[in-house]
């Protein structure tokens, strides 16, 4: 809590910090102890907290749909069953709906990126102190729970999806097809040197609208949630309208995380059909 030996700012700055691994400045390894010293340690450290969490909710994600898939039955489904089915039935039909080639990657993808990034952003929904506090207890000084909150992550996811945006575009188009639509579109091969520079910035933008997105709505989410939790510390009418605050915004934020993971999804799916169609516009 704020009021234990911290300021505001140091509660807020604490749960914003990465338990960041990397190069100390004496030249050993080891983890850093504050934001600046993580900045420090330059490209090749890693936050060890962001991509834990990462792992042990994909591997959650895979324990989940092998169990269901491995219990199913044709009779009456069980909650987990069902849920699951409504999930995938979901996202084949979204996906049917906006891809219209054939591609036994594409549904699966989206629905490994829906999942996933949901239960990374449903992190969110845990009160801020919990992990944290239990983490410090067992002498780990920063941990930040939602991946969702680290640029690493979302852009990491983003990059994967436009390498898949290339390859899919290469091998659809050809070599020659792909240049093609970006030098001569829309203004033809007279207006080449101004077609490459709005193709590729369009062509740049998908990735950095797949990750900043996702990073930008779940840490502002995440800042809104430890602002409420500083009102705990400032007595019982704060404390009281805090508490209502951080319900209003949980229920709220639910919406949150399940829209940014199916916009995740969806936009995923469009920029593999455009990859996949080689018709002229």
């Amino acid at each position: 809590m704020a009021g234990d030996g911290q300021t505001s700012q140091e509660y807020i700055q604490h749960h914003l910090t990465n338990l960041t691994f990397g190069r100390l400045e004496d030249g050993t390894m080891g983890f850093a102890h504050s934001s600046a010293e993580a900045a420090q340690m330059g490209f090749w450290s890693i936050n060890v907290d962001s991509m834990a969490w990462s792992l042990i909710l994909g591997v959650i994600f895979i324990w989940i749909f092998k169990k269901v898939a491995d219990s199913a039955t044709s009779g009456v489904p069980g909650p987990l069953q069902n849920g699951v089915e409504m999930v995938v039935d979901f996202i084949d039909d979204t996906t049917r709906s906006v891809f219209s080639y054939t591609n036994d990657l594409v549904a699966p993808l989206a629905l490994t990126i829906f999942v996933w990034v949901f239960f990374m952003n449903l992190m969110d929904l845990i009160p801020v102190d919990w992990i944290p506090q239990a983490a410090h207890a067992i002498g780990i000084s920063h941990m930040k729970v939602v991946p969702s909150t680290d640029p690493n992550i979302t852009m990491a996811m983003a990059f994967s999806v436009f390498a898949l945006i290339l390859y899919y575009s290469i091998k659809c188009k050809g070599v020659g097809g792909f240049l093609g639509e970006l030098a001569f579109h829309p203004f033809g091969k007279l207006g080449a040197p101004v077609n490459l520079i709005l193709e590729g910035v369009t062509l740049i933008a998908k990735p950095l609208s797949l990750g900043l997105r996702l990073f930008g709505n779940m840490y502002a989410g995440e800042m809104i949630f430890i602002l409420i939790a500083i009102m705990f510390s400032g007595g019982a009418v704060l404390f009281a309208f805090g508490g209502v605050l951080q319900l209003g915004w949980a229920l709220f934020h639910v919406l949150i995380i399940t829209l940014q993971a199916f916009i995740f999804a969806v936009l995923t799916v469009v920029y593999l059909t455009q990859a996949h169609d080689v018709e002229e516009h």
